[in-house]
């Protein structure tokens, strides 16, 4: 899917039916026929395959001939709480040109809808490279209302895991520190290629622009941070509750252990008075049922107090 914006004084962004220079294109997973189309506005084919690449890493590159700037940066993607990996990273392609800006990305990323509704009302798609600067903005702030969400998720899971005496719930764990995973990769990753461009300062045209980056950086490594902050945690945690649960089964097994011994107590007083060997009191006594069931009762009786009192139960 293909969008093209364009920045009109006191209206913001709006959608345009066709390109028109200072424009912001916008690719969504784009077909062939997309693609044919970008490549005649003049991207390069093989900066169209590089954002589509889902392995692809954060990188930059400038070629002054071909007049374009490739910015390439992972930003944070939800795939729903029941999926193997619920929090991942997919590439995002930008490109610069003297006539335009154009993100290219397989997935529909929320980075970009507070672009598009608003959220900055000094944003001009012709200022190119502060256009890019809020993209890179809107990916660390998205990454840290990630991180939040998974910071909660896993304090219910928490909460399940003192009581529990299975497995699922640190599986679910290890789900998010997968997702933690990825997040500490991408993060690093965007980290150097934007350091990269403070370097080359490729964004020194306005004062403004400086600034942003050095804010943008910040929210980056505040990102970083509280990655590894939640990793560590949760690395703790998962090391905790594997313990807990093992000592949970722990105490079933006593609890099911004193069980057998209290129930087969009834079984072996009855057992002996029922040989075929004489006992006295065994035969002649009216009483010698009701002395067997006693016996048993009194016998079950201690070992109850007795399990209970070490708290086997």
């Amino acid at each position: 899917m293909l969008k093209v914006y364009k920045s009109i004084t006191d209206q913001g962004l709006v959608l345009q039916e066709k390109f028109v220079n200072g424009s912001w294109i916008r690719a969504i997973d784009p077909t062939a026929e997309e693609i044919k189309q970008l490549v005649e506005w003049g991207i390069d084919p093989d900066l169209v395959n590089y954002s589509l690449d889902m392995d692809e890493m954060p990188r930059m590159e400038r070629d002054e001939d071909e007049d374009y700037v490739f910015i390439l940066l992972r930003v944070p993607h939800f795939q729903g709480e029941t999926h193997d990996i619920p929090y991942t990273t997919v590439p995002v392609g930008i490109v610069i040109k003297s006539n335009m800006i154009a993100t290219i990305c397989r997935y529909n990323s929320d980075i970009f809808e507070p672009l598009t509704n608003g959220k900055y009302r000094l944003l001009r798609t012709a200022k190119r490279y502060r256009f890019a600067l809020y993209i890179f903005l809107e990916t660390s702030i998205r990454y840290l209302a990630y991180l939040r969400q998974i910071n909660k998720t896993v304090d219910g899971l928490e909460d399940q895991l003192q009581k529990s005496t299975r497995n699922r719930e640190v599986l679910e764990l290890l789900k998010y520190q997968k997702s933690l995973t990825y997040f500490a990769t991408a993060l690093r990753s965007n980290e150097v290629m934007m350091e990269r461009l403070q370097k080359m300062r490729m964004f020194n045209q306005y004062d403004e622009d400086q600034e942003l980056l050095e804010d943008v950086i910040t929210e980056n490594q505040q990102a970083i941070q509280m990655v590894s902050t939640s990793t560590d945690i949760l690395s703790s945690m998962m090391d905790a509750f594997a313990s807990i649960i093992s000592n949970n089964l722990n105490v079933v097994m006593k609890a099911l252990a004193a069980l057998t011994i209290i129930v087969n107590i009834p079984t072996i007083v009855s057992s002996f008075f029922g040989m075929n060997v004489a006992i006295p009191g065994n035969e002649s006594s009216p009483f010698a049922f009701l002395s067997v069931v006693g016996i048993a009762l009194g016998l079950t009786t201690i070992m109850v107090i007795i399990f209970y009192r070490r708290d086997w139960f």
